[in-house]
């Protein structure tokens, strides 16, 4: 049997709000904690120069994981707190990928940020398909 349009649906039909935000939560977590706590280590990582100030890493790390928490408290009642979903799972996610993208190919941020743009796009349509599949 060849795996289709109707294969992807099926697969799809299987993951639900609450699972996706414990995915997101963790993939912002695992993002933030090493931007908080060693700021210049996770840049090299990345083939990305250091940081300058420092103080920007960490306030990126702040933002993810603001995103992470609100992951995990979204994840306590999805169907009331789908906005936020929207906002952080959609919005956020969306645009995080586009500025990944944007500035690959216009400032020549390293080739290892297009995971990022990869993972926050592929993030960003699943909760958009998601969030518009009503609940039964």
């Amino acid at each position: 049997m060849a795996f289709g349009a109707s294969g992807a649906r099926r697969s799809i039909a299987f993951v639900t709000l609450r699972g996706l935000c414990w995915v997101s939560g963790i993939y912002d977590l695992l993002l933030a904690v090493p931007m908080l706590l060693a700021p210049v280590l996770t840049a090299r990582l990345f083939g990305a120069p250091d940081p300058l100030p420092v103080v920007n890493a960490q306030i990126n790390g702040v933002f993810a994981l603001s995103l992470g928490v609100g992951y995990f408290w979204a994840m306590g009642d999805v169907e009331a707190r789908r906005g936020y979903l929207w906002v952080a799972g959609v919005l956020a996610k969306a645009l995080g990928a586009s500025v990944f993208v944007l500035d690959h190919f216009l400032r020549g941020s390293p080739a290892s940020f297009l995971v990022f743009a990869a993972c926050d796009s592929g993030l960003a349509l699943l909760t958009f398909v998601l969030l518009r599949r009503r609940a039964s």
